[in-house]
C-alpha cells in the first residue's frame, strides 16, 4: 500500500474522515475507492458509500480476497446503519463467510470487526441469543481499542435487554476505557450516553401506594422481589421468578392489568368489557366472552394468583397475599415500541420497523401517521425513500426506552 493510502487508512482509523478524503478523493483504484466508501460512511452519505464499496469489491481480483472480505464487512456495517433489516439473513451469512476469510489469512482485527457488525444486527431485530453467540467469539482481550470499545457497547445492551445492570455497567465502563484510549470523540459522547441512561427513569411503578418512577436497577430490584408484578413494558406476569408472557394475547394482558390496577378492590364488568373489547355498549355476548377470557386468564395464572367473581365484576389475589405492581413504560400509548425503537437517532423505513417490531408494515404506517400528528416523529423523503425519525427533543426526553424494545428475553 501506498503512502497516501496508508495515511487515508490511519485518518479514517482516528474518526477523521475528511482527511482521509483529502487523500484519495481523486483517486479510482480498488483500495482507494474502499477508503473513500468508508469515509462516505462516517460523513452518513451511506447510499454513496454503499455504492464506492461496490465498486470496489468489482476492481479487487478473485486473488485479493482479504481486500474483497473487508468490503464486505464494511458494506454490512453501512447497510445495518440504513436500517436495511431485511436482508439481515444475507448479511449474516456474508459475514460468517468474511470473517472465516479474514481470520484465515490472518487479519483477526477485521474478522472480530465482522463479528461485532453481527452482534450489532442481531440485537436490533431482537435476536439476543444469536447475539450472544457471536459476541462470544469474539476474542475481546486482543481487541485493539475501538473495538474493544464496540464490543462492550453491545455487550451491555445484550445484558441490559435481559435486565442484567450490573454486568451492564461494567461492560460499560470497560468500553468507556477503550473510547478513551481510541480518543475517538464520537464513540467517547455514545458510551457516556450509555452509562448516563443507566440512571435515567426506565418505567413507572403503580401500585395501592401510588405511582413512583423506576430506573433499571429498580425494575431489576422490583422483578426479584416477592411481588406479583403485571409488566406493562413487556406485557406478562412475573412472580419469583416465573414469567407468564401475554405479549400475544392482547386481551388477557388488557384484563390483567385492569385487575391489577384496581387492586385490592374488584373491577365492574362493564368496565372491564370496555377496556378489553373497546365498547360502551354491552350486551350478552361481550359478557358471555369475558367469561370465557377471564377463564383463560385464570388457567394461564394458576400458581400466581386466582380471579375470584364478585357481585359487581372480578377481583385478583395474588397467591400467599403477595402484594400486586403494575410496571408500566415510561412512555404512554401504544406506540411506545414504536418510540423505543425510533429513539436511536437513526433513519428507519416502515418496513425496517415492520420487520424489528414483528408486526405488518400497515400498521406501523398507521401508528406513524398518529405519532406524525402528535409531533413525536418526523419524516424525511418521499415514497420508497422516506424516513422516519423522532424530533432531536424527544430523542432526550430524560428516560431511557431498554424495556420497550421489542422481542426482549423472557426473564427467568
Amino acid at each position: 500500500m501506498d503512502s497516501l493510502l496508508t495515511a487515508a487508512a490511519r485518518a479514517l482509523a482516528a474518526g477523521d474522515a475528511l482527511s482521509a478524503l483529502k487523500r484519495v478523493a481523486l483517486r479510482h483504484d480498488a483500495p482507494a475507492l474502499a477508503l473513500r466508501g468508508i469515509a462516505m460512511a462516517q460523513l452518513g452519505d451511506y447510499p454513496r458509500s454503499r455504492e464506492l464499496l461496490r465498486l470496489a469489491v468489482r476492481g479487487f481480483g478473485a486473488r485479493e480476497a482479504l481486500s474483497r472480505a473487508r468490503c464486505v464487512v464494511a458494506e454490512a456495517e453501512v447497510a445495518l446503519a440504513m436500517r436495511e433489516l431485511a436482508a439481515t439473513p444475507r448479511m449474516l451469512h456474508a459475514l460468517e463467510q468474511a470473517a472465516a476469510t479474514l481470520s484465515a489469512r490472518g487479519d483477526e482485527t477485521n474478522a472480530s470487526q465482522a463479528q461485532l457488525v453481527a452482534v450489532r444486527g442481531c440485537l436490533l431485530m431482537g435476536r439476543l441469543d444469536e447475539a450472544a453467540a457471536w459476541l462470544a467469539r469474539v476474542d475481546v482481550p486482543s481487541l485493539p481499542p475501538l473495538l474493544a470499545a464496540v464490543a462492550g457497547l453491545a455487550g451491555a445492551e445484550l445484558s441490559l435487554r435481559s435486565l442484567r445492570t450490573g454486568p451492564a455497567r461494567e461492560a460499560l465502563l470497560r468500553a468507556q476505557r477503550a473510547a478513551q484510549r481510541a480518543q475517538v470523540p464520537a464513540l467517547q459522547a455514545e458510551v457516556d450516553e450509555a452509562l448516563a441512561a443507566l440512571d435515567q427513569p426506565a418505567a413507572r411503578r403503580l401500585g395501592a401506594q401510588g405511582e413512583a418512577l423506576l430506573r433499571l436497577s429498580d425494575v431489576e430490584t422490583l422483578l426479584a422481589s416477592p411481588s406479583l408484578v403485571i409488566d406493562a413494558c413487556r406485557r406478562g406476569l412475573s412472580l419469583d421468578g416465573r414469567w407468564v408472557p401475554l405479549a400475544s394475547r392482547p386481551v388477557l394482558f388488557t384484563l390483567a392489568q385492569a385487575l391489577a390496577e384496581a387492586w385490592p378492590a374488584d373491577v365492574p364488568r362493564e368496565a372491564l368489557i370496555a377496556r378489553a373489547f373497546r365498547t360502551r355498549r354491552p350486551d350478552d355476548t361481550h359478557r358471555a366472552r369475558l367469561r370465557v377470557e377471564i377463564g383463560r386468564l385464570r388457567a394461564l395464572a394458576a400458581g400466581m394468583a386466582t380471579i375470584d367473581a364478585t357481585a359487581r365484576g372480578f377481583q385478583l389475589r395474588p397467591a400467599h397475599g403477595r402484594p400486586v405492581v403494575v410496571l408500566a413504560p415510561p412512555i404512554d400509548g401504544a406506540q411506545a415500541s414504536l418510540l423505543a425503537l425510533l429513539a436511536d437517532g437513526a433513519a428507519w423505513s416502515t418496513s425496517a420497523l415492520a420487520l424489528a417490531l414483528g408486526a405488518s408494515q400497515r400498521t406501523v404506517q398507521r401508528a406513524l401517521a398518529e405519532l406524525l400528528v402528535g409531533q413525536r416523529v418526523r419524516c424525511v423523503g418521499q415514497g420508497r425513500a422516506r424516513r422516519w425519525l423522532v424530533p432531536p427533543i424527544a430523542a432526550s426526553a430524560g428516560f431511557t426506552t431498554i424495556l420497550l424494545l421489542p422481542t426482549a428475553l423472557p426473564l427467568h
